[in-house]
């Protein structure tokens, strides 16, 4: 075996041990980082509970829907699914907000719906 065979075969040896090493801290961290969504998401629902039971306006269903009509008012992407990111109520009802991330085939973006006049609509950027 002549000393370039063995300088290739060490040079893709260590190629496929830099591949394999980046798949598994690759899933480590998304596995890290999904329980960390997860949690927001349940700690979401559960001020969204609270809100709704201090305060009517809360209803999810609205919610939703002013956060697919913002969207669509920024983008032509097919909405794949809606996650209720945060929940900020604060007292009265003029400066309650919500975070939604509407994911998509592209990816995924962050809407921030407050109320005005009652109604839900985009406010801004994302806090």
């Amino acid at each position: 075996m002549s000393v370039f065979a063995i300088i290739v075969i060490v040079v893709v040896v260590l190629l496929l041990l830099l591949i394999v090493g980046g798949l598994v801290s690759s899933s480590r961290r998304a596995r890290a980082e999904g329980g960390d969504l997860r949690a927001a998401l349940q700690e979401a629902d559960q001020a969204l509970a609270r809100a709704r039971a201090e305060d009517r306006g809360w209803e999810r269903a609205a919610l939703e829907a002013a956060a697919r009509e913002a969207f669509a008012a920024r983008s032509l992407a097919e909405v794949r699914e809606l996650l209720l990111v945060q929940v900020v109520d604060r007292p009265g009802t003029e400066e309650d907000q919500c975070l939604f991330r509407v994911v998509t085939d592209a990816g995924s973006e962050d809407i921030l719906l407050g109320r005005q006049g009652g109604a839900w609509g985009a406010v801004g950027p994302p806090v």
